[in-house]
């Protein structure tokens, strides 16, 4: 399996594809990572160093690959964070191209706009680019709660609002979607919910919830449930599969204290999750 992988890095910690590229790897998958940011350590921090990359210089490294000849076999375009609005072109243009060269090839976009507590915290023009554009082109979407109700407009307070949300969302584009960081009516205190659509049918995951957030934990869903989708063909088996890892990751990584996510520790987790979670029809 090939993906081609345009997001973020970081020189130190796990977000964009420091989180996502690993994961695929250890799973088996080539990435071919194109990076729309190169920074010291996640923003969230407190400082940084580091730049934002043009979507010229995006778009010359995708004119490179594709000049390799390898278009053709690229199984799945994927994105994160862009840095900036004029990466979104670069983007959607290397989608185009890989479908162009592969018509089975897939685009799942993981639109990062924002999060509950901080709210929209990509620059000016990215949200409306993902919503207007991305979303449309998507064949896979991946957002959490907050990105949800921002695409859509839409509640999601409960598990029917949500729904409502989603099937919205694909109406929009996407054929699957994935939704993360979900806290409906019907979500058991203590525990966090994912939903994934797809044909029509809605499948719920389960997990403990977990008393500490972790940035790039997105970017590490979107990326498995990707792998798991292109290798098992269906939303539902993966949901199971790559919610029961990143639940893994993230109990490891709170477990060990750590601010940064353990992707190099817990590896095992992505191809052997030391606890199975199953989906439900919901």
């Amino acid at each position: 399996m090939n993906i081609l992988s345009i997001q973020s890095w970081v020189c130190t910690g796990h977000v964009g594809n420091a989180s996502a590229m690993f994961p695929l790897q250890r799973l088996g998958a080539e990435v071919w990572a194109v990076n729309t940011v190169q920074f010291s350590n996640h923003p969230g921090h407190g400082g940084f160093t580091g730049q934002v990359f043009t979507g010229a210089q995006i778009e010359a490294l995708i004119d490179g690959i594709a000049q390799r000849g390898v278009l053709g076999s690229c199984d799945a375009v994927l994105s994160g964070y862009l840095g900036d609005p004029a990466i979104g072109a670069a983007i959607v243009g290397a989608a185009a191209r890989t479908k162009a060269a592969n018509p089975k090839a897939l685009y799942c976009c993981d639109p990062v706009i924002g999060d509950d507590g901080p709210g929209i915290y990509v620059r000016p023009g990215i949200a409306d680019f993902l919503r207007d554009t991305a979303i449309a082109l998507a064949d896979i979407a991946t957002p959490n709660r907050f990105e949800l109700e921002h695409l859509t407009g839409l509640p999601t307070a409960t598990l029917a609002e949500t729904k409502r949300a989603i099937t919205r969302l694909q109406e929009m584009g996407p054929r699957v979607v994935l939704v993360t960081s979900l806290r409906t009516d019907e979500t058991p205190a203590g525990e966090i919910d994912m939903i994934a659509a797809e044909g029509g049918a809605f499948h719920l995951l389960r997990t403990p919830a977990l008393t500490q957030s972790f940035n790039g934990a997105g970017d590490a869903i979107a990326a498995l449930f990707l792998f798991h989708r292109i290798a098992l063909g269906h939303a539902a088996p993966a949901l199971a599969r790559a919610g029961s890892s990143i639940h893994g990751l993230l109990r490891a990584t709170q477990t060990a204290g750590s601010r940064e996510l353990l992707t190099i520790a817990a590896q095992e987790e992505f191809v052997r999750p030391s606890r199975i979670f199953d989906t439900f029809t919901c």
